[in-house]
């Protein structure tokens, strides 16, 4: 591919001399803090260089683009380098030449014949693609802008509005609503001129990008842009969320019993406002029902949990569509949380129940800048006070919170009613976070590090994912530290919540699928499949990669011992909304549960660790009516999970065909069980 560098270096030599106009962004996460900035350099003949970098967490992309625009605003060369999120090394190029468009990376080359323009997407890349893209659109009207490997991006304004800033400065805007990229919208804010281009980026509850100078209009841009965000919300949930008035009756369902691990002889489930009033023998008596659904032999899930869910507004229907009717939320923006709480119990949101964990960070440069972040006891106390107060019934502890305090933490989070459980702070290992009171750990790189980790190990860099794909491979887990440690697990019966589906980027290399997501590429849009292929963490050579390999399996092999020693485990996921849960699943059966036990993780397990068994968790009268409708049989083959035909929840009936369609995913299920409405209302 020598070709695209000299094609680029050899514009930007004969052009040394163009005038340069420079554009400052400035990055903040949403409790104010500044993370990022991008540079971007624009020559007057069409030449820009872009420096972005972005940290939070302790980690983060860091890319210099090059890129060469056609008179017409489409992409003629581009190249971009640096590392991605995780580490993984990004070195993409693109250009077109002779009526070719050729494009390379670390996980794919391609080339295609082109007629006119078209933009190239890239696999990794700074805002400034947002910006050349609402640019090239302005000129294409209704047409919209096509796109390299493939797909055509559309913009629809959504509102226009004229900000004001210090020094009596005014700029015009227009809010723009891009699709076609991905499963949900991409909201744009851009100038409102005839060659407009990126003026923020925000996604709500999580960052904003804006130009340098103008942090002060981000909160009228916010409130903006979550009214048209709603709007858009409110409409996609009266179109797939289907009212279930008065009493429904789901004829002839294999019931999963979720405490016995069984399905039952076929059953009638009877539904009134929202709860499951009776459970009866299939061919029953059924008087004056307003709502009949056949389920003809299928199986009848209780709703799956997913217990590590960071919750967004535009997610729920993947979640949905995948059978997943209540999430633990482990990590939020409060106010954002608060608000999707409410917007879901009025029935405005298409999403599952959400149970919220508190978040707690302690001050640091490596910090997660979401929940709470506090720098002493006194502050951690007051966080916990305003989760109590709100109903959490669980606390989450974050990499950098202060050890000093932690016991103390933890204590009066108990004293609160709260359980508590999250990453193991640094300077300390998994059985001291024991000793200090924690009922849970997330994340099985947590559980390694307790064998591998030293009091110096910094864990809230990437050396907490590096070194356990690095060391795992060589524990030996019948060795008695191992051993005493998962006794320990189990008399103290801590919950363990591994989200192995998650982890398996420690050993993904790139152009290669990642494996949760092998069973559904085919039916995700091309962008999305593409995606897939995208490694996130640096390794070099075939060695490396044996190692990650090693190392990921005995991860999943200690999950499997875990369960077969006692200790509890929840599924969770902290990736992809639905579809990943329905991998973890998959691999909890790869560490050796059989099928039922993994779906009674999914049930059962999740309704006890989130303290909501009263209501949730299995098929009985008086519980929430969280019912998932399944062809073929996830009790014998786990990848059936994925078959799902219907969903009730809240008082509605969901079709997961129906939902695929909207997102552009390709069904599941060829067809919906038939729903008779026997009387109007």
């Amino acid at each position: 591919m020598k070709h695209l560098v000299l094609a680029l270096g050899a514009a930007c030599a004969l052009n040394a001399y163009a005038a340069t106009q420079t554009t400052r962004y400035d990055i903040f996460v949403e409790n104010g803090k500044r993370t990022g900035e991008q540079v971007v350099e624009r020559d007057d003949d069409g030449q820009v260089k872009v420096r972005y970098i972005f940290k939070d967490n302790g980690r983060g992309p860091e890319l210099k683009e090059q890129i060469r625009y056609a008179p017409d605003g489409t992409m003629a060369g581009y190249a971009v380098q640096g590392n991605s999120t995780f580490g993984a090394v990004v070195d993409e190029r693109f250009d077109v030449q002779g009526g070719v468009a050729r494009w390379h990376s670390t996980s794919e080359t391609g080339e295609r014949k082109i007629d006119g323009g078209a933009f190239y997407l890239p696999l990794n890349n700074s805002y400034e693609f947002w910006s050349a893209a609402v640019g090239a659109l302005a000129t294409r009207g209704d047409a919209g802008l096509p796109l390299l490997p493939s797909g055509v991006l559309r913009a629809r304004q959504l509102e226009e509005l004229r900000v004001s800033a210090d020094g009596g400065r005014q700029q015009a805007l227009r809010l723009l609503a891009l699709t076609g990229i991905g499963l949900q919208p991409t909201f744009v804010w851009a100038t409102a001129e005839p060659k407009p281009r990126l003026f923020a980026f925000i996604e709500p509850g999580n960052m904003a990008l804006i130009e340098e100078g103008w942090k002060s209009a981000l909160p009228e841009l916010k409130e903006h842009q979550k009214a048209a965000e709603t709007r858009m919300l409110e409409d996609l949930a009266k179109q797939l969320q289907h009212p279930l008035a008065g009493l429904t009756v789901v004829k002839n369902a294999r019931v999963f019993d979720s405490e016995k691990a069984v399905l039952t002889a076929p059953m009638d489930v009877y539904v009134l406002r929202g709860r499951i009033s009776a459970v009866l023998p299939a061919g029953s008596p059924v008087r004056e029902a307003d709502n009949v659904l056949d389920a003809a032999g299928r199986v009848l899930l209780p709703g799956l949990f997913d217990m590590h869910a960071h919750a967004g507004r535009w997610e729920g229907g993947l979640n949905l569509a995948a059978g997943v009717t209540s999430v633990r939320d482990m990590g939020n923006d409060n106010a954002q949380l608060q608000m999707m709480l409410d917007e879901t119990a009025q029935g405005r949101l298409l999403g599952p129940q959400i149970v919220p964990a508190g978040f707690l960070e302690g001050e640091s440069p490596f910090a997660a800048n979401s929940g709470f972040v506090i720098k002493d006891l006194d502050e951690a106390k007051k966080a916990i006070d305003w989760y109590a107060e709100r109903g959490y019934p669980q606390l989450k502890i974050y990499n950098s919170f202060p050890k000093a305090i932690l016991k103390e933490t933890v204590a009066y989070a108990h004293s609160r009613g709260m359980r508590v459980s999250g990453h193991i702070p640094a300077g300390l290992r998994a059985f001291e976070a024991l000793d200090a009171g924690y009922d849970e750990i997330q994340h099985i790189n947590q559980l390694m590090l307790n064998f591998l980790a030293t009091p110096q190990t910094e864990t809230r860099t990437l050396e907490r994912f590096i070194l356990p794909s690095e060391k795992t491979a060589g524990l030996d887990f019948d060795a008695p530290v191992i051993k005493n440690f998962i006794s320990r697990l189990k008399m103290k019966q801590i919950v363990i919540d591994p989200t192995l589906a998650t982890f398996a980027f420690l050993k993904q290399k790139d152009g290669d699928l990642n494996e949760p997501f092998a069973p559904v590429a085919e039916h995700m849009p091309p962008d999305v499949k593409r995606g897939f292929y995208v490694g996130t963490m640096k390794i070099p050579d075939a060695a490396t990669l044996h190692r990650y390999e090693k190392s990921y399996a005995k991860m999943v092999e200690f999950v499997g011992r875990l369960y077969h020693a006692g200790v509890p485990i929840v599924a969770g996921t902290d990736e992809m909304a639905g579809f990943t849960l329905q991998a973890e699943l998959q691999m909890l059966v790869k560490a050796g549960l059989t099928p039922a036990q993994a779906l009674q993780v999914a049930t059962r397990n999740g309704a006890k660790y989130t303290r909501t068994e009263h209501e949730r968790g299995s098929i009985a009268p008086g519980k929430l009516a969280d019912l998932v409708l399944v062809d073929g049989d996830p009790t014998r083959d786990i990848g059936d999970i994925r078959k799902v035909a219907a969903v009730i929840t809240r008082g509605y009936v969901i079709w997961p065909r129906e939902v695929d369609q909207a997102l552009g995913v390709v069904p599941f299920v060829e067809r919906q069980p038939e729903l008779v409405r026997t009387t109007k209302h």
